[in-house]
């Protein structure tokens, strides 16, 4: 971890930073502090009770979109490709490349990436749908008739929002 951090006023000199309670303003520049190369903080409740803040000040920090939580207890700093800019001879990987490649960049901003395929396309009438291919009914005059399922006419337009 470096000795030196950085912090854009483009971040923190923003309404949505100063609206923040002191004790969240606080807690966002020690996690920023202890956060690893790739803004990645292994240990956010222990810096949280170390400065005397409480864990809302936390849940205020992921509410209002300055932090990402990880399912398993780590935090991203959001903002940290707009605060801290690190010399490729100095730069250590996060030991989080799992979490890590989860995320997307978009402006200087990490976000959670979806690489969760979409299940179902909007347009594709399967659940409504209700004879199998192989059943067969009968028509008024006695006849069998097979039912085939629709073809799908178009593919998932919706490949980066989860459905």
């Amino acid at each position: 971890m470096a000795n030196r951090r950085m912090f854009s006023l483009d971040v923190v000199d923003t309404d949505a930073f100063l609206d923040l309670p002191i004790s969240s303003q606080a807690l966002y520049f020690h996690l920023g502090l202890r956060a690893d190369d790739d803004g990645f903080v292994s240990s956010p409740k222990r810096v949280t009770a170390m400065i005397g803040a409480n864990q809302d000040d936390l849940k205020l920090l992921v509410v209002k979109g300055f932090v990402i939580a990880l399912e398993n207890g780590i935090i991203v700093i959001r903002h940290w490709r707009q605060n801290n800019y690190i010399q490729s001879d100095r730069y250590k990987k996060t030991v989080y490349q799992t979490e890590f490649e989860r995320l997307i960049v978009n402006n200087g901003v990490y976000e959670i990436g979806t690489d969760t395929p979409c299940i179902q396309t909007v347009f594709d009438m399967d659940t409504q749908y209700s004879i199998d291919k192989r059943s067969k009914e009968k028509d008024r005059g006695g006849k069998s008739i097979k039912h085939e399922k629709p073809e799908k006419q178009f593919p998932c337009i919706f490949q980066m929002m989860s459905c």
